[in-house]
């Protein structure tokens, strides 16, 4: 019998661009967050444990909200993501840094937390249910000493917002359904019937049929020591810039380079719903009122 496989769900993020506390943010009919329906649905898939990375200044906020609905269903654990963790002897953290280091930092800090094959989601994304299914699915079957990992590709015109620019990690796959490459470019926005990003100074375009990343990935414990080893060459590299972040899709993408690592595109049918402005959440809230009148969650969630 295979063992469970765990999900790390990234929710110390601080939310800049939104303005707020957004992984606590209701988005369901009762009251539900985006978090409830995650879990709910990697229940489904059979995740045994889930591991919450937070900030410690959330905590008791965070622990209000979730617990009550999911203790006694799953087992859950959490650790705290803050800038002095897993930082080289020496090192000084720039006074000018005020958010944590990426969520390669932000998985890293979960590895004394899980010893089995894992995945990892954010916090405030709506993935759906197929989507926690086919990654429950691959890893139940990778060996969890192997460097074989996978991502759940999006269609990047699903995952674009009305209201301002993404950051999502463009993929290509070779014809085994690889991944050859994952670029994260931040600036990624509507344009038309496609889409296009900023590079420099100029505008780059895309067809929005591209596959994208929307950091969720299916990981072994074999990661834990590539990420260790990803974050202090990031720290050597850019550790002095204020904003700079130690990020999956550039950590997995140098592994793929390197041949460290194999990562399976994953396709995801799913529509990916996500709250990146203020303005994205009555979008979200409709689209998970549509999936509940298709008969697809209970409402409440929670019975």
């Amino acid at each position: 019998m295979s063992t469970k496989p765990t999900l790390v769900v990234l929710a110390a993020g601080i939310g800049s661009r939104y303005g707020g506390l957004k992984q606590i943010d209701p988005i369901g009919p009762d009251g539900e967050i985006v978090i409830d329906y995650s879990i709910f649905d990697a229940i489904r898939a059979g995740f045994g444990k889930i591991v919450f990375v937070i900030r410690r200044d959330i905590e008791e906020a965070f622990r209000a909200k979730i617990e009550p609905n999911v203790k006694g269903r799953v087992a859950i654990d959490y650790v705290f993501q803050d800038m002095t963790s897993e930082l080289p002897a020496g090192f000084q953290i720039p006074a000018e840094r005020k958010k944590p280091w990426g969520t390669t930092h932000a998985t890293l800090v979960a590895k004394n937390a899980v010893h089995e094959p894992f995945g990892v989601v954010n916090a405030d994304d709506f993935y759906g249910r197929q989507s926690y299914q086919v990654l429950a699915d691959f890893l139940r079957g990778v060996q969890p000493d192997a460097p074989h990992f996978a991502l759940v590709g999006f269609t990047l015109r699903n995952t674009l917002s009305e209201h301002g620019t993404v950051s999502r990690g463009v993929c290509q796959a070779d014809a085994g359904g690889f991944l050859k490459t994952v670029v994260e470019r931040l600036k990624i926005e509507k344009a038309g019937q496609a889409a296009r990003y900023l590079d420099g100074e100029a505008w780059v375009p895309l067809t929005a049929e591209e596959p994208v990343s929307m950091n969720m990935w299916g990981f072994t414990p074999a990661f834990f020591g590539q990420a260790e080893t990803a974050f202090r060459e990031f720290i050597a590299k850019d550790g002095t810039t204020p904003k700079s972040e130690c990020l999956l899709p550039t950590t997995v993408d140098r592994l793929i380079q390197r041949g460290a690592a194999t990562v399976k595109l994953l396709a995801s049918k799913e529509s990916w719903l996500g709250v990146t402005y203020p303005e994205d959440k009555p979008a979200v809230a409709a689209g998970v009122k549509k999936l509940i009148d298709a008969g697809l969650y209970p409402a409440p969630l929670w019975k």
